[in-house]
């Protein structure tokens, strides 16, 4: 069983600590939501599960499918089937998307991809994701809008197949039709076992993907867990249950987002809304 087992995780990221005891298990086919306010921990998760540079583990450890994912570099990680979804994609020029794409599978498979599967592959999944063909032959995010950018890493994704994706705010940036097709896609996938971490700030994803788990990030660590009905509660009501319920102090962020209506984050519920 492809499962994510993650026990007392203490990281820093430039000498500050953020991750602070986390403990999270991922099963095989779980979609989770991971919800909590800014700057608590959420990306920090992703990153260090996948291995960036940036984020020091302290201390804790992290398993995938019995397999100690501390101890394996970036690629090793990727090889072993996870995935991130990047928040802010970064644009390689001079990789091609196809070529980049192509060495993803062939690090994963026996028997290297010929190119009439791969082209096959590309122009099946572009014409399921209403994208254009030549998005595969443009290097890798360059000059790319933000949009396109978010649907190159869901893209990437569907071709390459892995067990766990996780994706950090996959959703900003995309208008309404484009949201929609990351859905579909999501949902194809989870048709197939995938497993899913999934951070967003806007109940409209949750909405169209359904996430059976929903795991709350307090202080960089996990509070509380539970299911669907977890999403609704904070989207209605915001965090400060969770003070007053769970006695858990939250310390927000010095600068906080503007009110949108349709944020689960910080300080964005439909009661505030109304008042």
């Amino acid at each position: 069983m492809d499962e994510l087992v993650i026990k007392d995780l203490f990281v820093s990221a430039d000498g500050k600590m953020i991750l602070k005891g986390l403990n999270l298990t991922v099963k095989k086919g779980d979609v989770y939501a991971i919800l909590g306010p800014n700057g608590h921990g959420k990306s920090t998760l992703l990153n260090a599960i996948m291995g960036h540079p940036r984020y020091q583990v302290e201390s804790g450890t992290i398993t995938f499918n019995g397999q100690d994912i501390l101890s394996m570099s970036v690629d090793e990680r990727s090889r072993a089937g996870i995935f991130l979804g990047m928040q802010y994609p970064s644009e390689v020029p001079g990789v091609v998307n196809a070529d980049f794409i192509k060495a993803a599978l062939n690090a994963r498979r026996e028997k290297p991809i010929s190119a009439m599967e791969l082209y096959r592959l590309i122009d099946k999944t572009s014409k399921q994701m209403g994208i254009s063909l030549d998005m595969a032959n443009r290097s890798l995010n360059e000059g790319f809008s933000g949009g396109e950018k978010k649907r190159n890493e869901i893209f990437q994704m569907t071709l390459i197949e892995p067990y766990l994706s996780m994706l950090d705010e996959i959703d900003s940036g995309l208008d309404v039709d484009a949201l929609q097709v990351v859905a579909n896609q999501i949902n194809e996938l989870k048709k197939k076992g995938m497993s899913f971490l999934i951070i967003s700030h806007y109940a409209r994803l949750y909405s169209l993907i359904s996430p059976n788990k929903v795991a709350i990030i307090i202080d960089g660590r996990v509070v509380t867990t539970g299911g669907p009905e977890l999403i609704e509660k904070v989207d209605q009501t915001g965090y400060e249950w969770i003070s007053k319920e769970l006695g858990i102090s939250i310390t927000k962020e010095d600068k906080e987002e503007p009110i949108s209506a349709t944020s689960i984050g910080i300080c964005a519920t439909k009661e505030g809304l109304k008042k």
